[in-house]
C-alpha cells in the first residue's frame, strides 16, 4: 500500500536563470530578470552590453532614445558611408539610435542597411569596427524576430573575430552570438555548420575572464535549444569543451565566479540532456563537484555575497541528477561532510534564497536513496533537528523532507526509533492538516513505517491526538485508504475525545518563516 519515491532525476525546465557576475561593463536590465529566470524557467533570454548608457532623474535610471524617422535613419547611414572624419561620430549616434526598437525596425527595413552595417564591421580600421559591433549587437539584442533575422549574415564574421585581438571586441562578439542564437533555429543551424562548437573550443582556453564568461552565455544559449540532444550536445561532448567547463566550474572560487556559473549551468544542461552523463562521469565529475561543494561550505561566511547562489544551485543539480544516473552513490566517498556541507548551504541561503533549500534537498534526496550510508550519518550528525525544521518552508520542501525521512524509516527499527526519539512526531502531525495531497501522502507513509518498525510511536502519536489527524482525513477520496489503514493500526484509543489534534491549535504563521539552526562544524 505504502510506496517509497522513487524520482531522482532534477527535470530541467524548473528553476532556471542566467549568471549575476557581469562582464568588465555593465550588462543593462539584467539582474532581478535572470536572477528569477535562473530559479524558475527554462532561460531565454539575452545580454546587452553598454558602455555608455546615459542616465537621468533621481533614481538613475536608464534614458534611452527617442524613435527616428526613416529620413532621420537614412541620414544617419549616409553618414557612415561618407568616408569622411565625422564616419566614426555617425557611427556612434546610429548605435546609440539603434537602442530604440522602433528604430530597430525602421533599420532592418532600409535597402542595404545591414549591409553597410556588416560591411563597416569588417573594417581594416580597427575604430570603425569597434563602432560597428556594439550597434550590431544592438540589434541582435531585439525582441522583434525580424530584427534579430537580419542580422544572421554576420554570423559567419562573428566567429572569425573571436579569434582577434582585442578582448573587448571578442566580448562583445561573444554576446551578439548568444543573442543570436537564443530564439532563432535558423541562427543556430547556419552556426554549427560554420564551426561554432570548434571555434569555442579554441576559445574556452583563453586566460581573459570576461571571454569565459561570454563564451559560457553563448554555450548555455546553444544547450537549451531544442534541438540541443541530437544535434549540439554530441558535437560538444566530442570537443575538449567538457572537461574544460569542469576545470572552470571547479576553480571558480578561485578564479572567475562569472565563468564558473555559466559553465555550471552548462554541465547542468547536458545532465539533463540524458546524453552526457556517461562522459562528465568519466571526467570524474562526481568528485569534482562533491569537492566543489565542500569548498562552497568551508568557505561560506554567515552572510553570502549575493549571486553566489547562482553557482551554488547548478552545482548542486549536477550533482543530485549525476547521483540518478550512478545508483548508490559509487561515485561520491562515503564522506560524512558532505552532509554537513549541504546544511551549511541551507543555514546560509534559507532566508534570502529559500529556493537553494529544494535544490539542497533533491541532492540529499539522492544521496540517500541507495546507500544507508548517508541515511545513518544523517542521524548520527545529530542533522535530524535541522532537517525537520526544514518542513515548513515550502510544499516541495516537505515533500523532500518526509522523503528522505521515509528512506531512514525503511532501513528498520533502531532508524525508527532515532526518528522517534528525535522529536519526528510533534512536527509530522501538521503536514497531515496541509492543502497538497503529495506531501500528506508522505506523512503518512512515514507514519506507516514507523508504527510497522517501532509500534512505540503509536501511543506518542495518540497522545497528540494523531487519531483524529487521521479521521479528518477519511473524507479525501485520494487519501482516505491510506488513512483508514493507519487508522486501523492505531486502534481507537481510551478517552481519545479528551485529545485535540494539535493541527488544530498551530498557528499559520509558523509555517512561513523557520527559526534559524544551529551550524554544524565542517
Amino acid at each position: 500500500m505504502f510506496m517509497l519515491s522513487t524520482s531522482k532525476q532534477r527535470p530541467p525546465s524548473i528553476w532556471k536563470g542566467k549568471s549575476l557576475w557581469l562582464p568588465r561593463r555593465a550588462v543593462t536590465g539584467l539582474l532581478a530578470a535572470l536572477r528569477k529566470a535562473r530559479r524558475q524557467q527554462q532561460l531565454v533570454s539575452k545580454r546587452l552590453l553598454r558602455e555608455d548608457t546615459e542616465q537621468g532623474g533621481q533614481d538613475g535610471a536608464e534614458v534611452l532614445p527617442g524613435p527616428l524617422s526613416e529620413d532621420e535613419v537614412l541620414e544617419l547611414l549616409r553618414g557612415v558611408q561618407r568616408g569622411s572624419e565625422d564616419r566614426k561620430g555617425s557611427l556612434s549616434r546610429l548605435r546609440r539610435a539603434l537602442q530604440n526598437k522602433e528604430t530597430q525596425q525602421t533599420f532592418v527595413r532600409l535597402d542595404g542597411s545591414i549591409r553597410t552595417l556588416v560591411g563597416l564591421f569588417t573594417s581594416s580600421l580597427a575604430d570603425v569596427q569597434m563602432e560597428a559591433a556594439p550597434a550590431l549587437h544592438e540589434l541582435s539584442h531585439s525582441s522583434d524576430p525580424a530584427v534579430a533575422e537580419a542580422c544572421l549574415p554576420v554570423t559567419s564574421y562573428l566567429l572569425t573575430y573571436l579569434s582577434g585581438h582585442s578582448v573587448e571586441f571578442t566580448e562583445l562578439c561573444l554576446y551578439t552570438l548568444g543573442n543570436l542564437v537564443v530564439e532563432s533555429e535558423a541562427a543556430r543551424k547556419q552556426l554549427l555548420p560554420q564551426g561554432i562548437i570548434p571555434v569555442l573550443a579554441s576559445c574556452i582556453q583563453s586566460p581573459h575572464e570576461a571571454v569565459l564568461e561570454g563564451l559560457g552565455y553563448v554555450l548555455s544559449q546553444l544547450l537549451q535549444a531544442k534541438e540541443a540532444p541530437t544535434e549540439i550536445i554530441p558535437l560538444v561532448l566530442d570537443s575538449v569543451l567538457p572537461q574544460h567547463m569542469l576545470r572552470l566550474v571547479c576553480s571558480g572560487l578561485k578564479a572567475g565566479t562569472g565563468a564558473a556559473v555559466e559553465f555550471a549551468w552548462c554541465l547542468h544542461y547536458i545532465v539533463c540532456s540524458h546524453t552526457g552523463s556517461v562522459t562528465l562521469l568519466s571526467l570524474g565529475a562526481l568528485p569534482a563537484l562533491a569537492s566543489l561543494l565542500l569548498d562552497l561550505a568551508s568557505e561560506m561566511p554567515q552572510d553570502p555575497p549575493e549571486g553566489l547562489e547562482l553557482l551554488v544551485c547548478p552545482v548542486l543539480r549536477c550533482l543530485g541528477n549525476l547521483l540518478a544516473e550512478e545508483p548508490g552513490s559509487e561515485g561520491v566517498a562515503r564522506d560524512q561532510r558532505l552532509l554537513v556541507a549541504l546544511f551549511l548551504i541551507l543555514q546560509a541561503f534559507l532566508q534570502q534564497h529559500p529556493f537553494i533549500v529544494q535544490e539542497s534537498l533533491w541532492l540529499l534526496n539522492n544521496l540517500t536513496a541507495d546507500d544507508p550510508f548517508f541515511c545513518s550519518a544523517l542521524l548520527s550528525l545529530d542533522l535530524l533537528p535541522a532537517l525537520l525544521q526544514l518542513l515548513p518552508c515550502s510544499q516541495m520542501a516537505c515533500v523532500l523532507v518526509l522523503t528522505v525521512l521515509c528512506k531512514a524509516a525503511a532501513k528498520g527499527p533502531a532508524y525508527c526509533q532515532q526518528l522517534h526519539q528525535g522529536g519526528t512526531l510533534p512536527l509530522l502531525l501538521p503536514t497531515l492538516a496541509l492543502p497538497d495531497p503529495e506531501a500528506v501522502g508522505q506523512g503518512l507513509e512515514l507514519l506507516h513505517l514507523l508504527f510497522l518498525h517501532w509500534p512505540e510511536a503509536v501511543p506518542d502519536f495518540v497522545r497528540q491526538g494523531g487519531h483524529q489527524a487521521l479521521e479528518q482525513l477519511q473524507s479525501s477520496l485520494e487519501l482516505q485508504e491510506r488513512a483508514q489503514a493507519l487508522l486501523d493500526m492505531v486502534g481507537q484509543p481510551q478517552g481519545a475525545s479528551t485529545f485535540s489534534p494539535c493541527m488544530a491549535t498551530l498557528p499559520t504563521s509558523s509555517w512561513d518563516t523557520p527559526p534559524p539552526f544551529p551550524p554544524p562544524a565542517l
